[in-house]
């Protein structure tokens, strides 16, 4: 790494990928990453990301993501979303991601969860995967763009309300890198909790570092469990079992084999019936039945998910699989505006780590990738419309008042890091209780 960078973003997901592309290209640009590249949640999206279906779909789009935040959304972000997933997802055709097609050529759309009809766009059941990886090939073919792995965010560097970059630890090396401009996308919050779908190196560290700087951060504790991961007694991420399976007429089943509920539901709704039903019936689990579903469509959707439970030694064509909710998205986050920006200057937020409303109390199934592009794209877009360099006293000011001292000890950061949000996530929850699963940490 260099000491200064016109741009820095935190996070590899297709937010982080797509503010870049959407970046001046004469500017200099670092992209870090905690871990490899490819460890971020957008990797692991398995069910698609939603295309509104022409403008008869835009109030049926609308009222249904409206219904799945339980009326909490920022009505003024869903339409920004709704009214910009069409040129969103023809630009990621553009980059060459290969979603599902019909015979006719058009393009194929399923259903899940929430949704009153099909609008979700998909490529077999690793979705997110593709678009990811065809993000990465588009940015690594700029010039502009450095990106460094294992290399970790431990704090701002600002002066008063002002970002001018991090302090990175990256191999046995602490430094201060100073940008113009700073983007976090720095993901989800997984792993601080004992069962998630996420990345066990997404802690949120993102929202730590502004709860600790001031910085605004809104429903902390607005946290969506997914109703359907595959039981296991192992340590480690939860797989996840997309919820386009049940979209295509999978059935979730008691112990005895019985129906006990709308498998359709929004998120929040059936993973509430699975815990009850698992508490009803004394048992870990409950049974997903993908057995309704024809075999072709199971073979060609969910190719992934018939190899992992083939793993664990299920047959999903003979048997049913053991499901449970566990962690799996944050509604919450570092306070952004439609353009990204967040209460502090020069520091933008985008993807999970942020909180635009767009999700409300609860997101509807399909909707974050889609949230990611639209969102980190205008984000680029903002700073590259209303680039002003950083005032270069105000920096020094902000260097100066360093004690690189205090980050000698990474560990020990990052573990505060988690406590500072963990308490906040718990204050938050004591106010105004949204979480039914939060005591599964």
């Amino acid at each position: 790494m260099k000491e200064r960078y016109d741009v820095i973003i935190v996070g590899t997901g297709v937010a982080g990928l797509n503010a870049a592309l959407n970046l001046p290209k004469e500017k200099s640009v670092l992209i870090i990453c905690k871990g490899a590249p490819e460890e971020s949640d957008s990797e692991l999206a398995q069910g698609g990301i939603c295309r509104l279906q022409g403008e008869e779909d835009y109030k049926s789009y609308f009222d249904d993501t409206m219904r799945a935040g339980h009326g909490e959304n920022n009505a003024a972000a869903v339409d920004c979303m709704l009214k910009n997933s069409e040129e969103a997802t023809d630009a990621l055709i553009s980059l060459g991601v290969r979603f599902a097609r019909n015979a006719d050529g058009s393009l194929a759309v399923t259903r899940e969860g929430g949704h009153s009809k099909n609008r979700i766009l998909f490529h077999e059941d690793c979705t997110g995967r593709e678009i990811t990886e065809k993000l990465m090939q588009a940015v690594r073919a700029l010039g502009n763009v450095e990106i460094v792995q294992n290399a970790v965010m431990l704090d701002l560097l600002t002066d008063g309300n002002e970002c001018f970059g991090l302090i990175i630890r990256c191999g046995e090396v602490t430094r201060a890198v100073f940008s113009d401009y700073t983007v976090l996308a720095s993901g989800g919050i997984g792993g601080v909790f004992e069962k998630s779908t996420n990345f066990r190196l997404l802690t949120g560290d993102g929202v730590a570092v502004c709860l600790k700087h001031g910085v605004a951060v809104d429903n902390v504790n607005y946290i969506q469990f997914h109703p359907t991961t595959l039981y296991s007694e192992k340590k480690g991420r939860s797989f996840l079992i997309s919820e386009s399976v049940r979209g295509e007429g999978a059935h979730l089943l008691d112990k005895n084999f019985n129906r006990f509920t709308d498998e359709l539901q929004p998120r929040d709704v059936v993973t509430a019936s699975i815990l009850r039903q698992m508490q009803a019936d004394e048992t870990p689990f409950v049974w997903l039945d993908m057995r309704p579903i024809r075999k072709e469509e199971i073979k060609s959707h969910f190719p992934m998910i018939v190899q992992k439970c083939a793993e664990e030694g299920i047959d999903v064509f003979k048997e049913c699989v053991p499901v449970v909710p566990a962690q799996h998205y944050f509604m919450g986050g570092i306070r952004s505006g439609l353009d990204g920006r967040t209460t502090m200057n020069r520091l933008y937020a985008v993807g999970e780590t942020c909180c635009n409303g767009v999700h409300g109390a609860n997101r509807l199934a399909s909707n974050s990738l889609l949230e990611s592009i639209i969102f980190a794209e205008r984000a680029g877009r903002d700073i590259s419309q209303n680039y002003k360099a950083a005032d270069a006293e105000a920096a020094g000011r902000a260097y100066a008042s360093l004690d690189m001292e205090e980050y000698a000890d990474a560990e020990k950061i990052l573990s505060e890091n988690k406590k500072i949000l963990l308490k906040a996530i718990k204050e938050a929850e004591n106010v105004k209780p949204r979480n039914t699963c939060f005591g599964r940490r």
